[in-house]
C-alpha cells in the first residue's frame, strides 16, 4: 500500500515537473477555430481575427485559425470589420466561416456559417454532441442520460426495460466509460452491482446539465481505456447573478435544486431527490418497492483570469426489501426474499489554469465509492440463505492532462494518471447457486470470497493534432498503461483523419486499439482468474458527415470492431463473458476463466439530425450490425446482444411557448438467446441451458412507441411545466427472458414493461 502510494505522488511531481501545469481540458473550457476565405480566392494571410480586444491571431497563408482555450461563454468574433457571435462550450470546440465579399462587392453583408455540430479537434469520428434539452423533454429517456444514449446509432439495450444497459456497436454493457466534469463513475445508477453497469434509474439529475458528449468508436489517447465507448457529462454551473432554485415531483419522486453566486468570483448549484413510492405502497407488483436518494453539486470560484477550481459531486443511497407471494397457487411467484442496501459517490476537484492562447491545465484529484449490502433467502427450502454480501471498491485518482500549442506540432496533447483501488469483497453463498450452464443436478459453485486488497493503474498517453492545409486535419498518438493487479501493461495507438470536403460535407477516418482490465469482482472469482490479461478491441471507422447548415446533420458511417484475450469460461467452451454484464449481478459468471476469446463486430449507421428551429427537433438512424464471439472452443456464435437491424425514431414539436410534444419509436431485430435443455430441466426442476444451442434461437423484434406532452405556464415568480405520456403506448409483449418455473416445471415466457405512464409538474422560481 505504501509502494502504491509513493507511485502516485512520484507520478504526480514528475508531471507537474515537465509540464509546468498545462493541461487537457475535457469540461472546464471550449475552443474555436475556423476559416476565412475571399471571394476573389486570394490569399487572406495577414488578417487579424479577434475574440476580445486581448485575444487576436493572424491568419496563415490558409485561412485558418485557432483559439484553443475559452471559457465557455458566447463570443463576438471580428474579422475586418465584420462579426460573428459563435457560443463556446466546455470540453467542445465552436466552429466558425468567413467568406469576405471582394472590394467590388462591399456592400454585400459577409458570409458567415457555424456548426454546432463540432466535436474536439482531435475527435475524428463516432461522436455525438447532445443538447441539455433534449435530455429533459425526450419522451423515452425520463431524463435517465443512459436511456437517452438508448436512442443513438449502434446502441441497443440490455435485454430488459427495467435496466438502463447501453450496448455498443456489438460490444457488452461492461465496455463503456462514464466521465462526470472529468470525475470517472464506474457506475452512475442506483441499484448498482459490482461488474454490472446499468441499473433501473439513474443518478444523474438532467436539470444539472450542460453538455454530454458521446463517442462510439475510434476515440482519441487522452481518454482512459474502454474497449466501446466514452460518455462525457458536463454539469452546468450555478447563477452567478441571484439566489434561485426548483422544485419537481414525477414518477421519479420528488426533489429541489438550489443555485446562486459563491462571492462575487464564483457560483455553486446543489440538488437532492427522493423516491416517494413507499408512501403509497408497499409493494408495486413485484414484492417490494424501491427506496432511493441522489445527492448532486457543483461549485465553481475564478481564482483570476487564468485559474480556476472546481468540486463536483454525484452520489446517491438505495435500497428495497422484495417479499414475494408465498402462495402455493400463485404460479408466477419467484422463492426468493431480497434485502438490498447500496451506496455510491462520486467527486472530484479540479484545478485549471489558462496559459494566453498557448494551452490549459488540468490538475484532477478524485474519489469514487461504491458499497453493496445483500441477503437473499430461498423460501422454496426452509428461507435457507442463498448469498450474503457486504462489500465495497475505492478508487483514488491523481490525473494531469496537457494541451499545448506549438508552431510546427500545432496541438499537443500529453498527461497520465495514478489510480489507486481499494477493494473489499466479503461475499459467501453457502449453498451455491443452481448454475443454468452446469447440467449437474444440485446447487454448484459455492463461493467465499473474502478478499481485502490495495492495487494500482498507472497511464500516460502522448498525441498530436495538426492542419494540413485547409482541409485536412490528422491527429496520431498512444497511450501507455500499467496494470499492476495483473501485472501487465499495454501500448493502445490511435490515429485519424478529418478532410473537409465543402460545403458541409466531410470524410473522416479513425483507428484505435483499446484495453480493458476485467472487473475485479470477476478476478477474485477463483485463483486462476489472476492470470486474466486485459480484454482488447481494435476500431477501424470511416464515415461521411454532412451538415448543410448549423441545424441538420446527417451521416454515413461504417466499422469494424476485432475482439481478442476475453475471458472465457474454462468448464464450459461455449461461454465467453462478452454475453456478460446487463444484470443486476454477474452471479452465473463467477467461475474459472481464461483470456481466449475472441470476436468481431461489424456494421453500417445511418443518422440524420435535427435541432430546435422554428418548433421542430428530432433524429432519425438506422444501423445493420453482425457480432460474433467465439469461446474456449472457437466457434463463432451470435454475441449475447447482437440486433442485425436497429431503427430509432425520435424528436418533437414546441409550439407557443406554451405546449411541447416529444416522440420515440424504436426497433431492434430479435435478440438472441440459448434455449433450455428441456430433458434435464424437468428432471431435475431447474433451468439448464442447452450448451449445443448458445445464442442459437432469436426472439420477436422489439418495438415500442413513447409519448410525451408538456404544458408551460408562466407566472410572475417562475414557470410551472406540467406533463404527462406513456411509454410503450401500445402496450406491446416484447421477449424479455426464457425463465423456469419451479412450481410448473416448466419454462415461462417474461415480458418487458407494459404500458408505463409518466406525470409529472416541476415549479422553476426565480
Amino acid at each position: 500500500m505504501r509502494s502504491s502510494y509513493r507511485s502516485i505522488i512520484t507520478i504526480l511531481i514528475v508531471l507537474l515537473c515537465a509540464f509546468d501545469g498545462l493541461a487537457q481540458d475535457t469540461t472546464g473550457a471550449g475552443a474555436l477555430f475556423g476559416f476565412v476565405v475571399r471571394e476573389d480566392q486570394q490569399s487572406p494571410a495577414g488578417l487579424s481575427v479577434c475574440v476580445a480586444p486581448s485575444r487576436c491571431l493572424t491568419v496563415g497563408p490558409t485561412g485558418s485559425f485557432r483559439f484553443p482555450d475559452l471559457r465557455p461563454g458566447k463570443y463576438t468574433v471580428r474579422v475586418e470589420s465584420f462579426e460573428a457571435a459563435v457560443e463556446v462550450r466546455a470540453g467542445l470546440d465552436a466552429q466558425v466561416e468567413f467568406l469576405l465579399p471582394t472590394l467590388a462587392n462591399q456592400r454585400q453583408q459577409v458570409e458567415v456559417t457555424a456548426s454546432i455540430f463540432v466535436p474536439p479537434t482531435e475527435i475524428k469520428s463516432s461522436a455525438y454532441l447532445i443538447p441539455a434539452e433534449e435530455l429533459k423533454v425526450s419522451a423515452a429517456a425520463l431524463k435517465d442520460v443512459s436511456r437517452l444514449l438508448q436512442t443513438m446509432p449502434g446502441v441497443m439495450f440490455g435485454t430488459n426495460d427495467f435496466s438502463n444497459d447501453i450496448v455498443v456497436r456489438g460490444g457488452s454493457p461492461l465496455e463503456n466509460l462514464y466521465i462526470v466534469d472529468n470525475v470517472e463513475i464506474p457506475n452512475i445508477n442506483h441499484f448498482a452491482n459490482f461488474a454490472s453497469a446499468g441499473g433501473p434509474v439513474g443518478q444523474f439529475n438532467a436539470e444539472l446539465l450542460s453538455d454530454l458528449t458521446f463517442l462510439t468508436g475510434g476515440y482519441p489517447a487522452p481518454y482512459s481505456n474502454r474497449l466501446s465507448s466514452v460518455v462525457q457529462i458536463t454539469q452546468r454551473e450555478g447563477r452567478r447573478d441571484a439566489t434561485s432554485g426548483q422544485v419537481s415531483v414525477g414518477f421519479g419522486g420528488a426533489g429541489g435544486i438550489g443555485e446562486g453566486p459563491l462571492g462575487k468570483k464564483g457560483s455553486w448549484i446543489v440538488s437532492v431527490r427522493r423516491s416517494f413510492l413507499d408512501v403509497f405502497t408497499d409493494d408495486i407488483g413485484f414484492g417490494g418497492v424501491p427506496i432511493y436518494w441522489n445527492f448532486q453539486g457543483k461549485a465553481v470560484y475564478d481564482v483570476n483570469d487564468r485559474n480556476r477550481l472546481w468540486f463536483s459531486s454525484i452520489g446517491g443511497r438505495d435500497e428495497i426489501t422484495i417479499r414475494p407471494s408465498a402462495d402455493i397457487e400463485d404460479q408466477q411467484a419467484d422463492p426468493f426474499n431480497v434485502d438490498v442496501s447500496g451506496w455510491r459517490n462520486g467527486l472530484g476537484l479540479n484545478w485549471q489554469t489558462v496559459y494566453g492562447s498557448q494551452g490549459v491545465g488540468l490538475l484532477g484529484i478524485t474519489h469514487s465509492r461504491g458499497t453493496v449490502r445483500s441477503r437473499v433467502t430461498d423460501m422454496s427450502i426452509g428461507d435457507a440463505e442463498v448469498t450474503n454480501q457486504d462489500s465495497s471498491e475505492d478508487e483514488v485518482t491523481i490525473k494531469y492532462d496537457l494541451t499545448w500549442n506549438l508552431p510546427l506540432l500545432q496541438r499537443v496533447q500529453l498527461g497520465g494518471s495514478s489510480r489507486l483501488f481499494l477493494i473489499d469483497y466479503q461475499r459467501q453463498s453457502p449453498l451455491g447457486i443452481e448454475n443454468p450452464f452446469s447440467p449437474e443436478p444440485g446447487r454448484v459453485n459455492a463461493l467465499r470470497i473474502r478478499e481485502s486488497f490495495t492495487t494500482s493503474q498507472h497511464a500516460a498517453y502522448l498525441q498530436v493534432s495538426r492542419q494540413l492545409g485547409s482541409r485536412v486535419n490528422v491527429t496520431a498518438g498512444g497511450r501507455w498503461d500499467r496494470y499492476s493487479y495483473l501485472d501487465r501493461h499495454r501500448f493502445s495507438p490511435r490515429a485519424g483523419m478529418n478532410i473537409r470536403l465543402g460545403n458541409g460535407l466531410s470524410a473522416n477516418a479513425s483507428y484505435g486499439r483499446y484495453f480493458q482490465q476485467p472487473f475485479f469482482f470477476f478476478l477474485t472469482a477463483d485463483p486462476l482468474n489472476r492470470g486474466l490479461a486485459p480484454m482488447a478491441s481494435e476500431h477501424f471507422v470511416a464515415g461521411v458527415s454532412w451538415t448543410p447548415d448549423p441545424t441538420f446533420r446527417v451521416s454515413v458511417e461504417a466499422y469494424e470492431k476485432r475482439y481478442r484475450d476475453y475471458p472465457v469460461a474454462l468448464e464450459y467452451p461455449q461461454i465467453t463473458l462478452a454475453s456478460a454484464g446487463d444484470g443486476f449481478g454477474p452471479n452465473f459468471y463467477l467461475f474459472p476463466m481464461t483470456a481466449a476469446g475472441r470476436g468481431r463486430a461489424r456494421g453500417i449507421e445511418f443518422y440524420a439530425s435535427k435541432t430546435l428551429a422554428k418548433g421542430l427537433y428530432g433524429q432519425v438512424n438506422l444501423s445493420r450490425q453482425d457480432a460474433r464471439h467465439a469461446a474456449l472452443d472457437g466457434v463463432r456464435r451470435p454475441g449475447g446482444f447482437d440486433s442485425p437491424w436497429l431503427f430509432n425514431l425520435s424528436g418533437g414539436y414546441r409550439w407557443q411557448s406554451k405546449w411541447e410534444m416529444a416522440i420515440r419509436y424504436v426497433y431492434l431485430s430479435g435478440r438472441p438467446f440459448t434455449p433450455f435443455d428441456l430433458e434435464r430441466s424437468q428432471q431435475q426442476n431447474r433451468g439448464v441451458f442447452d450448451l449445443s444451442q448458445v445464442n442459437a434461437v432469436r426472439a420477436n423484434s422489439y418495438q415500442r412507441f413513447d409519448f410525451r406532452v408538456d404544458r408551460y405556464f408562466q407566472f410572475e415568480g417562475g414557470t410551472l411545466d406540467v406533463y404527462g405520456g406513456l411509454q410503450n403506448a401500445f402496450n406491446r409483449e416484447n421477449f424479455l427472458a426464457e425463465q423456469w418455473n419451479f412450481r410448473t416445471n416448466s419454462p415461462r415466457t417474461m415480458t418487458q414493461m407494459g404500458v408505463f405512464p409518466i406525470i409529472g409538474l416541476e415549479w422553476r422560481f426565480r
